[in-house]
């Protein structure tokens, strides 16, 4: 009975993860789709809007490192419920944005929008960027505590395809509203996002716990131990002072070239990630000449099929079949992305329009794969005790990509005489440097566990 209310409570708390990480993408992907409407309705330009998203993801970025930290020493069910409340509000306050034009003169003669507003939305969507980043590391820290190093691959596999299905979801749910309502109804994008959103605050936090030492069940190092044939029971560590904790992620994070090999993936898996879900619909209109629905079309597919079933299929393959050691599986998996990509790239101007849609769907379907395992990594190369802090690193290196991938490859599609080629040469460049960092440590470690004992008896030796 203990063992099946451990494995209910396990299962229990991946599905609530997913669900509230989903809700998160809600209401960050909704502004993407919503850009064309406010564009037409409010007079914003594409420079103002790209430069909130930029933002935006900058400090995502430094959010989640920041968070990261927190995350390891707070209550994660309250952190990450208290950050997808925050981001309701911020989205209701961005659809009524215009509403309060009577006082704050956010609005000029025609409707359109004046300097204000601009700096009204942006600023909001850029906090909206900080506290998206109280959701990832408490999700990372959680499923640490939760599942065993041998099974995180798998089970953080399956979590991660939340990201696709929300950002999927919201997608076509925001498209289904503007085509419905038309333009004018923009606001509806946040309106509707925030409104389930609510109800997935309310899931979080009656649905999660924080550790199973709440529950009264084992760490899951103990549980490992018992299920090997173990009969002493594992010594319970007590709770780190907060000098401690910073000397522990110390060695476990920042010290740890393992956990930065994984960063440095993380980047270059972005860069590659971004190209196809930022300019994917550019891309395809503009360098293959499709039409803007079928453009929207296979990004968003390349977003669901493609996110959901590469993320569970490497996490599946890494524990299966590489020894749970995720640089196997990330060095084949990012080379395959790459080659996809190379392949789309030179295809033919009148290739067909289904070649172009498989090419572009299975690179993100490797992608992700590589992009889910660079989580993982983190999680089991800083243990369960700085999970969140090494996620954090890992996140604030990887949107670093977004420099690169927005204003870098903007600059370079329209002044560089090569165009969108220049794009692609950069990209599959930074793929095949992805692909020989992981090679070369294709027998590292499976985890952080033996650095976790030589740091033990470090302390001991000089506490």
């Amino acid at each position: 009975m203990h063992q099946k209310s451990f494995k209910y409570w396990q299962w229990r708390t991946l599905i609530v993860l997913m669900v509230g990480y989903a809700c998160y993408y809600f209401l960050r992907k909704n502004f993407s789709t919503a850009i064309p409407a406010m564009e037409a309705t409010l007079g914003l330009s594409k420079t103002q809007l790209g430069g909130f998203l930029t933002a935006n993801g900058i400090v995502y970025g430094i959010s989640r490192f920041i968070n990261g930290i927190i995350a390891d020493r707070a209550n994660k069910r309250r952190m990450m419920t208290l950050g997808l409340l925050l981001s309701c509000v911020i989205n209701l306050l961005i659809s009524f944005s215009p509403k309060f034009n009577g006082f704050l003169h956010l609005l000029d003669a025609e409707g359109k929008a004046t300097v204000g507003l601009v700096y009204l939305i942006g600023s909001l969507w850029v906090i909206n960027g900080y506290v998206h980043g109280m959701g990832y590391p408490p999700c990372s820290s959680l499923m640490a505590h939760w599942f065993r190093p041998k099974e995180l691959a798998t089970k953080q596999s399956l979590w991660n395809a939340s990201h696709s299905i929300g950002a999927g979801v919201v997608v076509a749910l925001c498209g289904w509203l503007l085509s419905r309502y038309g333009y004018s109804a923009w606001n509806l994008c946040f309106i509707v996002p925030a409104a389930i959103a609510f109800v997935g605050a309310i899931v979080l936090y009656k649905g999660l716990r924080d550790t199973p030492s709440a529950l009264g069940f084992p760490d899951v190092e103990e549980i490992e131990q018992f299920e090997n044939g173990g009969k002493a029971p594992i010594r319970k560590e007590p709770e780190m002072t907060a000098s401690e904790f910073r000397r522990f992620s110390m060695q476990m994070v920042y010290k740890n070239p393992l956990v930065w090999i994984v960063a440095v993936t993380n980047f270059n898996v972005y860069v590659i990630r971004l190209v196809i879900l930022d300019w994917g619909t550019s891309i395809l209109t503009q360098y293959r000449g499709l039409e803007i629905g079928l453009a929207a079309s296979i990004v968003s597919l390349s977003e669901l099929i493609g996110g959901v079933l590469g993320s569970a299929l490497a996490g599946w393959m890494t524990d299966k079949v590489f020894h749970h050691r995720v640089f196997r599986c990330g060095a084949i998996c990012t080379i395959l992305a790459t080659a996809c990509l190379f392949w789309f790239w030179r295809l033919p101007g009148d290739a067909s329009w289904l070649w172009n849609a498989v090419l572009i769907i299975v690179s993100a379907f490797f992608v992700y794969g590589v992009s889910g395992l660079c989580g993982i990594g983190a999680s089991k190369y800083a243990t369960k005790k700085a999970a969140a802090s090494a996620n954090g690193l890992v996140g604030i290196v990887a949107y670093g990509a977004t420099i690169l991938s927005g204003i870098g490859f903007g600059f370079l599609s329209e002044h560089s005489r090569f165009g969108w080629d220049a794009v692609f040469a950069v990209t599959l460049s930074i793929g095949v440097l992805g692909t020989i960092l992981q090679a070369l440590f294709w027998n590292a470690p499976e985890d952080g566990h033996d650095r976790k004992l030589a740091y033990d008896k470090s302390v001991k030796e000089h506490p």
